[in-house]
C-alpha cells in the first residue's frame, strides 16, 4: 500500500515542481523585459579578439543590439516556461540549466550596453579560475569514492602552495617545487588517511583538523621565512602557458583551449584517465565497491584499508597540485590564506557533478565563470557595488547545490569508518 501510495504521490510532486519551474522562468522572462525596455538603440559588443604571448588573433566582433535580443530572449524563456507549466515533460535540472544560461547571458548583454566586453578575455579566465576549483574537486572524488569524507582539501591546498614556492625559490627550479607542493599534499592525506582510517576519527573533525594544521603552519612559516627572507618566496617565475603549434592561433577558440598552463592540460588528462580508471578498469571498481559496500568488499577479498589508504593519499597529491597551480600557476607567489576556499568549491562542485570527473568539472567551469565574472562587471562599472559582485561565486555555489544537491548520491559508505571484524 505504501509503495502504491508512494507511487501516486511521484506525479504530483513532479507537477508541483513544473509549476514552481514554470513560474520562475516567466520571473526570469519579464526581467529581460524590463532590462530591455531602457536599452532600446543600444548596441551591446563582444569582442571576440584576443592578445596572447604578444601576437594579436584577429576574430570579428559579436555585435547585437540590446534590447531586441532582450526580448527575444525573454519571448523564449516565457515560451519555455509555459510550456513546462503545461506538459511538465522536461526534466527540471535541464530547465533550470536552460533558465539560468539564459538569464546570465541576457545580463550580460544588459550590462555591455553602449560598452565593449572581452568575450575571449572572459572564458580564458573562467578556465583559469575553475581550475583549481576543478582539481579539489578531483581530489574529493578520489577519497569519497572509497568512502572517506575529505573536508580537509582546502588544508592541503594551502601546504601545496606554500612547500612549492619555498622550493622552487630553493632550487630556482618549477619543477622541483611542482613535485614538492605534491608530496606536501600527499603528507598531509597520509595525517587524514591515518586518522580516519586507521583510529576511526570522526571524517568531519579529522578534516577540520587538517585545515587548521594547513592554515596555521602555513601562515607561521609565511611570517617566520618569507616575512623576513623575501628570496625565499621568489620563484623563478610562474608556470609559463604552453601554446599547442597550430592550434592556438584560431581565432576564439585557440586561446581558450590551446594556450594554457601545463597543469590545465595536466588536469584535462586527469579528468580523462579518472573516468577511466573508476568505470573501466578492475580497480577502479574495486574503489567503489570499497565505498559502496566495503563489508561485502572484504568478503570478496578486497583489502578495503589499503585501497582506501591509497585513494586519500591520491587525494592529497592532488590538492598538492591544485595549490601549487595556485601559487605557481597563477600568483608566482605565496600569500596567507592564498587557498582563499576553493578546496570547498571543489568540495561544492564534486557534489553538483555526482562524484563523477566531467560532472564535477561542469561545476568548477560555473563556479570560474562567476568569480571572472565579477571581475569583468567591476571594469564596466554598472553602479553595482564591488562586494555585492565579489559574492557571485558563492550566490552560485548555494544555487547549484540547492538545485542539485537533491539529486546527488554520495557513495553509500562515505563518511563511515570501516572496522575488519
Amino acid at each position: 500500500m505504501a509503495e502504491i501510495a508512494l507511487t501516486h504521490a511521484q506525479p504530483k510532486v513532479r507537477s508541483r515542481q513544473s509549476l514552481v519551474a514554470g513560474i520562475i522562468s516567466l520571473v526570469i522572462a519579464g526581467a529581460l523585459f524590463l532590462l530591455g525596455w531602457n536599452t532600446a538603440g543600444e548596441i551591446s559588443t563582444f569582442t571576440l579578439t584576443s592578445q596572447r604571448a604578444g601576437v594579436t588573433i584577429l576574430a570579428p566582433d559579436l555585435v547585437l543590439p540590446t534590447n531586441i535580443s532582450l526580448f527575444v530572449l525573454a519571448f523564449l524563456v516565457a515560451l519555455l516556461g509555459v510550456y513546462q507549466i503545461i506538459s511538465g515533460s522536461m526534466r527540471i535540472s535541464l530547465f533550470v540549466g536552460i533558465s539560468a544560461i539564459t538569464l546570465v547571458f541576457g545580463f550580460l548583454i544588459w550590462a555591455t550596453h553602449g560598452k565593449s566586453l572581452n568575450l575571449t578575455g572572459m572564458l580564458v579566465s573562467s578556465i583559469v579560475r575553475a581550475t583549481p576549483i576543478a582539481f579539489a574537486a578531483l581530489a574529493g572524488i578520489y577519497s569519497e569514492r572509497s568512502g572517506v569524507v575529505n573536508i580537509g582539501i582546502e588544508g592541503m591546498m594551502l601546504m601545496g602552495a606554500f612547500t612549492s614556492v619555498l622550493i622552487a625559490s630553493v632550487t630556482h627550479n618549477l619543477f622541483f617545487g611542482v613535485i614538492a607542493g605534491i608530496l606536501a599534499g600527499m603528507l598531509m592525506g597520509w595525517l587524514h588517511a591515518v586518522l580516519s582510517i586507521k583510529y576511526r576519527v570522526n571524517q568531519i573533525i579529522s578534516g577540520t583538523v587538517i585545515i587548521i594544521l594547513g592554515l596555521g603552519i602555513t601562515t607561521y612559516l609565511t611570517r617566520l621565512l618569507f616575512d623576513i627572507h623575501p628570496e625565499l618566496n621568489t620563484p623563478p617565475s610562474a608556470i609559463p602557458s604552453l601554446q599547442v603549434w597550430g592550434l592556438w592561433r584560431i581565432p576564439f577558440i585557440g586561446p581558450i583551449v590551446f594556450n594554457q598552463s601545463s597543469l590545465i592540460y595536466l588536469l584535462w588528462l586527469m579528468l580523462i584517465f579518472t573516468q577511466i580508471l573508476f568505470y573501466k578498469t578492475r580497480w577502479g571498481l574495486r574503489v567503489r565497491s570499497v565505498g559502496e559496500h566495503p563489508k561485502a568488499a572484504d568478503t570478496l577479498g578486497i583489502n578495503v584499508f589499503r585501497i582506501r589508504y591509497i585513494s586519500v593519499l591520491l587525494s592529497g597529491a592532488i590538492a598538492g597540485v591544485a595549490g601549487t597551480y595556485i601559487s605557481l600557476g597563477v600568483a608566482g607567489m605565496f600569500t596567507e590564506g592564498i587557498s582563499a576556499g576553493k578546496g570547498f568549491l571543489g568540495l561544492a562542485a564534486m557534489i553538483f557533478g555526482n562524484w563523477n570527473p566531467g560532472g564535477a568539472y561542469l561545476g568548477a567551469l560555473i563556479f570560474g565563470f562567476f568569480d571572472s565574472w565579477q571581475e569583468k562587471l567591476t571594469i564596466l562599472q554598472l553602479g553595482i557595488p564591488v562586494e555585492l559582485l565579489g559574492m557571485a561565486p558563492y550566490i552560485a555555489t548555494m544555487v547549484v547545490l540547492s538545485g542539485f544537491v537533491g539529486r546527488s548520491r554520495a557513495p553509500a559508505a562515505d563518511g563511515v569508518p570501516y572496522k575488519k571484524e
